[in-house]
């Protein structure tokens, strides 16, 4: 018996010296960082990180992974003058780090925070390996992200759920999309283009999505996961013997069918795609689920029994999951949300910044909702690029004033944090770190306030020049108004199609 109270007081002692996750995301910036940081994780209902000295080093204390590696990110930004973006999250710090005069503390009511686009994951991340996908979840911990939509293998998923469902390999592939076009496939807008995928590429995408995960959870952030909200092939009606809605076309392309929700098979079908999921990813708090994205017939659909029998297999699933749909131009239709239960539910205003839909009265999108999307909770977002093109693009000053309008509304009570959906991502650094201070500054401020404490951390030391271009940006080519609905940076005529008249 003291052999085995010994082993096990050996066990726990090895563990008390286990490192931290934001010690080994220091370490991955630049080798042995972690010692000349104190990092302290503690228990408080509230989320907050606190930057003090303690033995001579910088401390960062906060009550999870992800909130200690904000209130880092806080740290050296305004400094030691560091600035890590895509451009570079690799530095070589200094011996002597500066110590804070006073404790700095700050707090959030905005519990949730999401970030990135189906899109984002067919238009930049397609391709990217463990190490390119290690920097990015790292970025994400940085800049207080906590609920990462992870897509990463769910055409394995799919793959393995079709295989049940009777599907042989090339049934499979003609419906199972490229990495390329999985963002429009899993939108339920398109099946099969860029395909066929390999038995490798299967192989590979379930151990990258593992590792994704893992790491995700380590950092404590909780990961939304693919559900199902109801597509099958086109050709389901035939194939399986089940009612289908939503044939049709969708910019040329064969749409997937959406099996009716009050057919028997819906709960068949779910339950093995759950199953599937589960097996490779395990069990989620979150779940995104997208039905009837831009377009799709909803003749004879029942939008209310609708939400409520998607919400129920999610529920099978995990009882206590969320469901995280995205909120872009008429979806989610009120009738939908009328079927799910308040907090079962919540919706990713997805383009907050640039046509709002969560009841601003002042909102110029022609799908601006008077009553917001009350009851249920909302993020505001921002998606600020399109189609992953690359130029300089910005709205500063919708953002900010966005932002504070929304939470000093009616609807400020259901508004639980921010999002970022860029269609794609590696540019405009500038827009994220502005975004995602939003939420831990209680105060309003301006463009021209947080611009000089920003070209700092950016450049490592003021310059009056440096100063005077932000302020010359911020004023024309981050500052796109408030009405207007341009949707990202102006392309380069060099990329139009070739013709006569390339600005149609």
């Amino acid at each position: 018996m003291r052999q085995i109270i010994s082993t096990l007081s050996f066990i726990v002692s090895l563990s008390s010296f286990a490192a931290h996750p934001v010690e080994d995301l220091l370490n991955r910036i630049d080798s042995g960082a972690s010692q000349k940081f104190v990092i302290i994780q503690t228990k408080s209902p509230t989320d907050f990180f606190e930057i003090s000295t303690v033995n001579g080093k910088p401390a960062i204390t906060g009550n999870s992974p992800v909130n200690i590696a904000a209130g880092l990110n806080w740290y050296l930004k305004y400094y030691p003058h560091i600035h890590l973006s895509w451009n570079n999250m690799h530095v070589e710090m200094p011996d002597s780090l500066p110590l804070p005069v006073k404790s700095e503390r700050h707090e959030t009511t905005a519990t949730q925070r999401y970030y990135l686009n189906y899109c984002t994951h067919s238009y930049s991340m397609a391709f990217w390996d463990w190490n390119r996908w290690q920097e990015e979840i790292d970025w994400m911990a940085l800049h207080g992200i906590n609920m990462p939509l992870a897509m990463t293998g769910t055409d394995v998923v799919w793959a393995n759920t079709l295989k049940r469902l009777g599907y042989n390999d090339e049934e499979i592939s003609s419906f199972v999309a490229g990495p390329a076009f999985q963002a429009w496939w899993l939108m339920n807008n398109l099946e099969g283009w860029g395909g066929p995928n390999t038995p490798q590429w299967y192989a590979d995408r379930a151990e990258l999505q593992r590792k994704i995960l893992a790491r995700m959870r380590q950092l404590g952030m909780d990961p939304v996961l693919p559900g199902y909200s109801g597509m099958v092939p086109h050709d389901a009606d035939e194939r399986l013997g089940c009612q289908v809605s939503g044939k049709g076309i969708w910019n040329g392309f064969t749409r997937p069918a959406f099996i009716k929700t009050d057919d028997p098979l819906f709960e068949r079908i779910s339950g093995i795609y759950y199953d599937e999921l589960t097996k490779l990813c395990g069990i989620s708090k979150y779940y995104s689920m997208d039905p009837f994205h831009e377009g799709g017939s909803l003749e004879g659909v029942d939008l209310a029994h609708c939400g409520s029998i998607i919400a129920r297999a999610m529920k099978r699933a995990n009882p206590d999951a969320v469901w995280v749909i995205q909120g872009w131009n008429e979806n989610p239709r009120t009738e939908l949300l009328q079927g799910v239960a308040k907090g079962d539910i919540v919706v990713l205003d997805l383009a907050s910044e640039i046509k709002p839909n969560w009841g601003d009265p002042e909102s110029p999108s022609p799908y601006k909702r008077p009553d917001g999307f009350w009851p249920h909770n909302w993020m505001y977002c921002m998606l600020l690029n399109f189609g992953g093109n690359v130029g300089l693009h910005g709205r500063m000053d919708c953002v900010i004033n966005g932002y504070y309008k929304a939470r000093q509304s009616k609807y400020g009570a259901t508004l639980t944090g921010i999002g970022l959906t860029p269609e794609g991502i590696e540019n405009n650094p500038v827009m994220y770190e502005l975004q995602t201070e939003l939420i831990w500054r209680p105060e309003k401020f301006t463009k021209q306030q947080w611009l000089a404490s920003y070209a700092q951390a950016r450049y490592g030391a003021s310059d009056a020049d440096i100063d005077s271009c932000w302020k010359k940006l911020s004023e024309t080519i981050y500052n796109c108004p408030s009405g207007n609905l341009q949707q990202g940076t102006t392309e380069s005529v060099f990329c139009a199609r070739p013709s006569e008249n390339v600005w149609q």
